[in-house]
């Protein structure tokens, strides 16, 4: 949960400064704030990130990808929010040393994932074969129902329609998110699972890191 606090922290502040504290003219401060409520992070908290967010003497968050291989050919792609780059790069370098893995260069391993976005709605009284035909417009590629909702799924490029269309109908956004999903994914021993698993553990310690993805099958 405080993992979950500190990452969507982050996001407000990125938000903030790219398009302001305002969630009514910042659709990406508004997809934060949904987030944060779905995790049931308090509107204290929330409140409290936007307003450090706004202070001019808070160091920028960048978002910086790390690209790499764990042991056994597993690519493993890094979302970070960072202050301080050359901590962080030197961070995610030795956990790749320590567990016989090698950070890569910019665009080794990207190519193997694809880049989504979804959005999480309230299910009642919508036609999930009607939205979906309806949606098709504005990017979404799949609809699901489960037993939290309805789920779209699009490319990481329709997000800002599907969110503008979903608002203008006035249906609620429970949550939203990115995902890269692996292409193709590769079968280990459970010994080799167990290698990797160490490499990805140390990753996702890190305080700086939001996201990690890798093309083990699970």
């Amino acid at each position: 949960m405080s993992k979950a606090f500190t990452r969507i922290g982050k996001d407000i502040v990125i938000a903030v400064k790219e398009g302001g504290p305002d969630p009514a003219s910042n659709s990406k401060l508004r997809a934060v704030i949904q987030n944060a409520k779905s995790v049931n992070m308090p509107k204290d908290n929330i409140e409290r990130a936007i307003k450090r967010a706004s202070d001019k003497s808070l160091g920028d968050y960048k978002e910086v990808l790390y690209e790499g291989y764990a042991p056994h050919g597993i690519a493993i792609l890094i979302e970070t929010a960072t202050d301080n780059n050359t901590r962080t790069v030197a961070n995610i370098r030795s956990y790749f040393n320590k567990c016989d893995g090698s950070l890569g260069t910019s665009g080794s391993v990207e190519f193997m994932f694809d880049h989504t976005c979804n959005f999480r709605i309230p299910a009642e009284g919508i036609d999930p074969e009607e939205l979906e035909l309806e949606m098709i417009d504005f990017g979404a590629e799949e609809v699901f129902v489960d037993d939290d909702g309805i789920l779209i799924y699009a490319p990481f490029e329709s997000f800002g329609a599907i969110q503008k269309e979903l608002e203008n109908r006035g249906i609620e956004i429970l949550s939203s998110g990115f995902e890269r999903i692996p292409k193709v994914t590769k079968k280990l021993t459970e010994e080799e699972a167990a290698d990797v698993e160490k490499l990805l553990e140390k990753i996702e310690e890190d305080d700086d890191v939001q996201n990690v993805y890798h093309t083990m099958q699970e």
